[in-house]
């Protein structure tokens, strides 16, 4: 039996007719650059999390950056950041012109230890960024206590937690701001690349609008130094179409989770699970000391693996500044750290079969 990491095609074949109308009604309007469609989905999504203002921009990457800018952060600040994430997150605070900063990550989950962001704290710190990777939401209320206390800005890079909740809040809601990314494999992913940032800060909003269409907010007249970081309509209307399915996706994935964790968890180390924060699983990351050998052997079975992520932040040529970062648990989950097939269509039969395979070969090792 084949297994992908992961099959689009079977989530969009039966929304076909909906994506093909939504295409036909974006083409027959020619509204294709920000617009009605953009407005709506921006209403809609910012409904679904909770917030009170959603802008939508080109990508996650985007997302990040336009609100540290638009929040006045820049030259001369600290921002910290996960040192076990993806490297968008750190490379956005260095095009924003602030400098990111390493804080180490949890031993079980891989989000970043509020204990470390608190020892990385220093006079430029600016704010925190915490990450909700793998479909898990950060301990918002220690970082957020954190925050408050030393008068910096909380922000949340959202990108694989669209619908995750903390204490039944959902993402993108629980800090000044939140940050999505809507490529195609995400939870709720586009037919192509876009972004969103959540804020109930009206001010921060109006200022990340200016930031997205090159310096102008509904006039020719251009304020600031901004960016073509457009969500377009036609991916915006393929987002309110999938946007309705999302809770749906993500109670399949967590199904599918409860699945691998049943068949797993003694032979191999999972993720750990909190119960103030259910994770929605963008992706099911296991955790073994020969991770390249299983991953070669599953792949001659094959079925599909992802490794997320092999170099930890710090470790990146493209941030040099970070490299003497002290984060051996982040260096750790990029040694080890192996990515299963999750995704919404899966079936039970490919979810056991590629439970057994994984079981069999980690009891052999």
């Amino acid at each position: 039996m084949n297994v992908p990491f992961m099959d689009l095609p079977r989530q969009h074949a039966p929304l076909a007719a909906e994506l093909q109308a939504a295409f036909e009604r974006v083409l027959g309007s020619s509204g294709f650059i920000l617009g009605a469609e953009v407005e709506r989905f921006e209403a809609e999504f910012a409904d679904y999390c909770g917030a009170a203002h959603c802008v939508g921009v080109g990508s996650g990457t985007a997302a990040l950056m336009i609100i540290l800018e638009a929040a006045g952060i820049g030259p001369g600040d600290e921002v910290i950041v996960p040192a076990h994430t993806f490297i968008a997150t750190a490379l956005a605070v260095s095009h924003a012109g602030a400098t990111p900063v390493c804080a180490e990550v949890e031993e079980g989950t891989g989000l970043i230890d509020p204990a470390a962001v608190r020892a990385a704290i220093g006079p430029r710190t600016a704010a925190i960024l915490p990450v909700h990777l793998y479909g898990q939401v950060c301990r918002m209320d220690e970082l957020r206590e954190l925050a408050t206390g030393a008068g910096l800005a909380l922000f949340e890079d959202a990108a694989q937690a669209h619908g995750a909740a903390h204490n039944g809040r959902r993402a993108g809601a629980l800090g000044r701001a939140g940050a999505f990314s809507f490529y195609p494999s995400k939870n709720l992913g586009a037919l192509g690349d876009g972004g969103a940032i959540c804020t109930d800060d009206a001010e921060l909003a109006a200022s990340a609008r200016r930031f997205r269409d090159l310096g102008r907010l509904g006039s020719q007249e251009h304020t600031v130094a901004g960016y073509n970081e457009r969500l377009d309509a036609l991916q915006a209307a393929f987002l309110r179409i999938k946007l309705a399915h999302l809770d749906r996706y993500n109670e399949a994935r967590r199904a599918h989770a409860t699945r691998y964790r049943e068949q797993l968890g003694d032979v191999v180390e999972l993720l750990d699970e909190r119960p103030d924060s259910p994770c929605i699983y963008h992706l099911f990351p296991i955790r073994v000391d020969d991770r390249d050998a299983l991953a070669a052997t599953l792949r001659a079975d094959g079925i599909a693996t992802g490794v997320h992520y092999p170099v930890a932040v710090p470790d990146h040529p493209a941030l040099p500044e970070l490299s003497a970062s002290e984060t051996p648990v982040a260096r750790d989950w990029s040694r080890r750290e192996l990515s299963l097939p999750i995704f919404p269509e899966m079936s039970r039969d490919e979810v056991e079969h590629v439970a057994r395979q994984v079981r069999s070969r980690a009891i052999q090792r």
